[in-house]
């Protein structure tokens, strides 16, 4: 798998149907999005709006594909975004959970960093 050209595909697909399927049940006066600035590999689900008064704005996910890797730098989902590029053939050894300390990501299956 050429890295450079598939990852980029992959978690624009992933992210892109992850926000369908939030489109497809919309809470009232939240709009959900994927931003994209794809000549430097970053990748953000993002909520905006009101509700009840509130004002919401917030980062679902937000990765980033950086040195034939991606580095997940935020994830609120419910199962963990890592698992949808693990599912579709990316070793773990790709992944970086960048958000949990950079001491502490020994502890899990994927990628310590560099």
């Amino acid at each position: 798998m050429d890295k450079l050209t598939e990852y980029p595909k992959l978690i624009k697909r992933i992210l892109t149907e992850y926000i369908e399927l939030c489109n497809r049940r919309p809470h009232q006066g939240i709009e959900t999005f994927l931003i994209m600035d794809e000549p430097k590999g970053h990748y953000i689900w993002m909520n905006l709006g009101w509700q009840k008064g509130d004002r919401i704005t917030g980062m679902t996910v937000y990765v980033r594909i950086q040195d034939g890797k991606f580095w997940i730098e935020e994830d609120w989902t419910e199962d963990g975004i890592a698992t949808d590029p693990v599912r579709a053939g990316v070793p773990k050894q790709d992944i970086v959970l960048a958000f949990h300390e950079p001491k502490m990501r020994q502890y899990t299956d994927f990628a310590v960093a560099s």
